[in-house]
């Protein structure tokens, strides 16, 4: 700490022997201000470890210098500004430290800066008030000065401790200013725990019905968004049940329970608490939690949940998939129970517990949407129930042994199409044109990395605007025809141009020729596009604009190429495609992707989990129950087939195996093999997602068409 100064020096001297022996060097707060002296248990500081005093740190003596000193500043203070004053008794103080006078220039410093709004100041100087004599007879004012100077510069810590000091000797206003106090710096600092045992205060201390309610709502504010469980369980602990909080803070305990799924402590808590609190408002939810919790381990062997969106932005979506599961389930003795979770997170993760709790179902099927299949996997899995979502995210199954998937994925389709181009059709290098788009994105990385997984390489890779229907300045950047300048040919040909053009004119003619007759770069043998099949039908034609040849099968079209351009052979592309190039047929019978495309999709080929027009026997049986169930809706895809592939999965399991338990039900499913459904011969593997033959299909003229693979190809 800084010494005084000043007073001559025999004063310096004499301040000097006194003080020295018992000064002690205290840690700064961040305003650079001297952190007030805080105890342990032991009586000594916590920053530091050393003995805090119990009585004064020097005896203070009455000095006649001092006295007249302090007279002096006190007689002219109405003349000098706030600032002034302060300097002044500091000065005093500094002069004269061990004096009665000295402690008194130090108290009306600190308390003019207080005054004045100068918390910094006046902190500095109550805190060294304090510290060198704790048993000052105005020690209470200083104390709370310097506790609300500390609250009002942010040191919320310190303004705590010092605070809650005073209000154990405090009563009436006195402690309800101070505690009113206290909590705020409790809650800057963020001391959870101390801000609920002084709403416990105001709880106790409540006068009258609404100041008790309004005491109750601040206790119910805090356990319900701030006070970790630890805390809550602590302060309940501490109540007797007939405390006003025990209800607010008993009940948190039992819902804590419910989340963690402890039902022996939350049946526990429930019991007593509707023992001790049965008028209370939370009685009814009580009741109702309790009968939840002892149907916890009750399970229906032949009740299966379902949780889809039949409401909402999603509505067609749940209602197809829910079509595809009541088929599957049709004369089944399962019991189906469905619930709309209008494609809210909170809803989905409900039903999930209404299903597992309320219906006692032994598995749930559902739901579509990532971060609603997320959330309700996570509870399916601290309930042990066995879910089947139906959701493409990525990576769903590593929540727990309890979730299964089935439906494609984005790697599933990449990592067969990439497969079968290099292993059946000997493709080695790869373009790739996709949307701006988190799908699209997803969808190029994963091709990216499985061709370089099969030892091929991606010689382009262009982006553009999911909104767009354009895209030319695209195509051109893949072959080498927008940023001319990096082309060697155009660069020596213009410098040709610029040499012998005899005019500006001629000049301008002869560069758009060059432009014009530049060779395109296609130096890949096929181009992904992992887009929607109407984007596909406006992007095909664009590529042919750039001569990238994509109708390698029609050999007419390729014969004339070569007579036109007079060259012995013509590079052709390949497109490739994702299972979204599925499209529907137009009045003609004709599907949209090739009315739409026309001649620059033939040749194409794309993955699908779904065809249906397959002459797979499962997949055409399907598509017999399916018309002849549901005759005026449309056609069924991808959705209605992996739904029916879902109840199919689900039912096998109850007929085949009749488990009688969760547990039971999980281990049938995950030992699921070759079964026969829509989507063709589906297995789960290890990491409990399908293992199947996805559809290849390639478009001519005549239409769409399944691809034979020579041997199976799966996709997970």
């Amino acid at each position: 700490m800084t010494r005084p100064h000043g007073g001559g020096k025999a004063a310096l001297l004499l301040a000097v022997l006194a003080l020295g022996p018992a000064c002690v060097k205290r840690p700064e707060a961040a305003d650079g201000t001297t952190g007030e002296a805080r105890a342990n248990n032991d009586g000594t500081d916590t920053s530091t470890g050393v003995a805090l005093p119990t009585q004064p740190r020097q005896t203070i003596r009455q000095n006649p210098a001092a006295d007249e000193a302090l007279a002096a500043v006190q007689a002219r203070k109405d003349s000098l500004g706030r600032r002034q004053q302060v300097d002044a008794y500091m000065r005093v103080w500094k002069a004269y430290p061990a004096t009665t006078a000295g402690e008194e220039a130090l108290y009306d410093a600190g308390s003019v800066a207080y005054a004045g709004a100068d918390y910094v100041a006046a902190r500095k100087a109550f805190n060294e008030l304090l510290f060198e004599n704790p048993l000052y007879a105005r020690a209470a004012d200083a104390k709370e000065k310097l506790g609300l100077s500390a609250l009002e510069t942010h040191a919320f810590r310190d303004a705590f401790q010092t605070l809650m000091s005073l209000v154990d000797r405090a009563s009436g206003a006195d402690r309800q200013r101070l505690l009113e106090a206290a909590d705020r710096a409790a809650e800057g600092a963020q001391l959870w725990g101390p801000t609920l045992d002084i709403a416990l205060k105001f709880v106790t201390d409540a006068q009258g019905p609404e100041a008790q309610k309004a005491a109750l709502g601040r206790v119910t504010d805090l356990v319900e968004g701030k006070v970790p469980f630890l805390e809550v369980a602590r302060a309940q602990q501490g109540l007797p049940a007939t405390h006003p909080a025990w209800p607010v803070l008993t009940f948190k305990l039992a819902r804590i329970y419910y989340h963690l799924r402890d039902w022996t402590r939350l049946q526990e808590t429930l019991t007593l608490f509707l023992q001790q609190a049965p008028q209370s408002p939370f009685a009814a939810d009580a009741q109702a939690m309790l009968a939840r919790a002892n149907q916890s381990g009750k399970v229906a062997p032949n009740v299966v949940g379902v949780i889809l969106p039949l409401s909402g932005n999603l509505k067609l979506l749940g209602e197809a998939a829910l079509r595809g599961i009541q088929l599957a389930l049709k004369n089944s003795g399962v019991k189906l129970v469905v619930k709309d979770s209008k494609g809210d997170v909170s809803l989905a993760v409900r039903a999930l517990e209404e299903l597992a709790l309320d219906d006692g179902a032994i598995a749930v099927i559902g739901p579509l949407a990532g971060d609603e299949a997320r959330h309700t996997a996570v509870s399916a899995e601290e309930l042990g129930v066995p879910l089947l979502t139906m959701t493409r995210q990525e990576g769903i199954t590593d929540l727990g042994p309890h979730i299964f998937r089935n439906m494609l994925t984005y790697s599933a389709q990449t990592r067969a199409l990439v497969d079968y181009s290099t292993r059946v059709l000997g493709f080695k290098s790869f373009a790739v044109l996709y949307p701006n788009a988190p799908f699209g994105k997803e969808f190029a990385n994963d091709f990216w990395d499985d061709v370089l997984a099969k030892g091929g390489v991606v010689r382009g890779a262009e982006s553009y605007s999911n909104d767009q229907t354009t895209f030319n300045h695209e195509v051109k950047k893949l072959v080498g025809r927008f940023y001319l300048e990096d082309r060697r040919e155009y660069v020596e040909n213009r410098e040709e141009i610029s040499k012998s053009a005899a005019d500006s004119f001629r000049k301008k003619k002869a560069f758009q020729k060059a432009r014009k007759n530049l060779e395109p770069i296609v130096d890949f043998d096929a181009l992904f596009i992992p887009d929607d099949w109407s984007r596909v039908g406006l992007l095909a034609p664009a590529l042919a604009v750039e001569d990238i040849i994509t109708n390698a099968c029609d050999e007419r079209d390729i014969a004339n190429l070569k007579k036109t351009t007079g060259k012995d052979e013509v590079k052709t592309v390949t497109l490739l495609g994702v299972s979204s190039w599925s499209s529907p047929k137009n009045a003609d019978g004709i599907p949209e992707l090739l009315a739409r495309g026309g001649k620059f999709v033939l040749c194409s080929i794309y993955v699908d989990g779904f065809f249906a027009d397959s002459d797979r026997p499962a997949t055409k049986r399907f598509m017999r129950l399916y018309t002849e169930s549901y005759r005026d809706t449309q056609p069924p895809g991808l959705l209605e087939a992996m739904a029916y592939d879902s109840g199919k999965m689900v039912r096998a399991v109850i007929d085949g195996q009749h488990p009688f338990t969760r547990e039971a039900f999980r281990t049938g499913l995950a030992g699921l093999k070759n079964l026969e459904g829509a989507t063709g011969r589906v297995s789960f593997n290890d990491k409990r997602e399908p293992e199947r033959e996805l559809f290849f299909i390639t478009v001519d003229a005549k239409g769409i068409h399944e691809v034979k693979p020579p041997q199976k190809v799966t996709g997970l």
